[in-house]
């Protein structure tokens, strides 16, 4: 079977682009003065998760600090997730503090949700610097894991990434993060 042959900065670039929009709809969620869990809009809108401020806090200043430049997604699992933001490389890294930030029992994660890694001996809602993105229609995993943000534009790079997995979760390629860039509204 011959290797599909992708221009990993290109992925990424899109990816990071799209992380970003995301974020920077979490940070403005999150400025929203509510305190509550979900965040209804006006005008019909459907009721969502709100990101965990704390959470997406410390994602933006790790992005912004440059943390992320060059790491790689170390763990592809198709129809899963997508998961980076580990300066080893192996998924045991971080960046040397914890946030706890615990996430609505009712959270669902979805195709295109940005959430946070975590190891199943830390709380429901730690986090470090790992995070990754669901690529399945849902990941099925407890609400454990704080909530960043959401693709939902450019899913379609998202799955090409997911498609370098493999049944052991290591990519087929690299795929390396050049930069993650936060852009405020």
């Amino acid at each position: 079977m011959e290797e599909q042959k992708f221009d990993p900065r290109l992925i990424i670039l899109a990816v990071f682009a799209l992380v970003a929009v995301g974020i920077v709809a979490a940070i403005l969620i999150s400025r929203g003065g509510s305190d509550s869990a979900t965040t209804a809009s006006a005008g019909g809108c459907e009721k969502v998760e709100a990101p965990a401020p704390k959470t997406v806090s410390s994602f933006v200043f790790l992005a912004e600090e440059g943390f992320y430049d060059d790491l790689t997604f170390h763990r592809i699992v198709p129809e899963f997730v997508i998961q980076g933001g580990d300066p080893e490389g192996t998924g045991t890294g971080g960046p040397g503090y914890t946030v706890v930030e615990k996430p609505p029992p009712n959270l669902a994660y979805t195709k295109g949700v940005v959430a946070m890694a975590k190891s199943g001996a830390e709380p429901p809602g730690s986090s470090g610097s790992q995070f990754y993105v669901v690529t399945g229609a849902d990941a099925g995993l407890p609400p454990e894991y704080a909530l960043v943000g959401k693709v939902d534009k450019g899913i379609g790079v998202v799955e090409r990434i997911g498609d370098l997995g493999t049944p052991t979760e290591e990519p087929k390629q690299t795929v390396l993060i050049e930069s993650i860039s936060i852009e405020r509204g």
